[in-house]
């Protein structure tokens, strides 16, 4: 079993920066790949940003690529997702996961989800 705990997000104005972490604790395997993933009230969840434990590569959605950056903490399990030059349109709840592809399931965690809201 993984946990997965979010810390930060909160309220910015638009034009701000917020950061969100999130702690991974259990059985982790080596094989991973975290990230966010967001849900604004009526719509889907969506990719925010991932990483891969191994090669470091990355993955962003298109709608916060050049705003947001995810890194990682390996020997930790921790990631974080700095958010800069918000918009009110990134005001969801946030979401972090982890996902060990080369296991079978259960192998998709996530978080509880941590709010962040953008003003104009």
């Amino acid at each position: 079993q993984v946990q997965l705990v979010e810390s930060g997000g909160g309220l910015a104005q638009a034009g701000g920066s917020l950061r969100v972490s999130c702690a991974a604790s259990g059985t982790i395997f080596a094989i991973n790949v975290m990230g966010w993933y967001r849900q604004a009230p009526g719509k889907q969840r969506e990719l925010v940003a991932t990483i891969d434990s191994g090669s470091g590569i990355t993955k962003y959605g298109d709608s916060v690529k050049g705003r947001f950056t995810i890194s990682r903490d390996v020997a930790n399990n921790m990631i974080y997702l700095q958010m800069n030059s918000l918009k009110p349109e990134d005001t969801a709840v946030y979401y972090c996961n982890l996902k060990h592809p080369a296991e079978p399931p259960p192998n998709d965690y996530w978080a509880q989800g941590t709010q962040v809201t953008v003003s104009s």
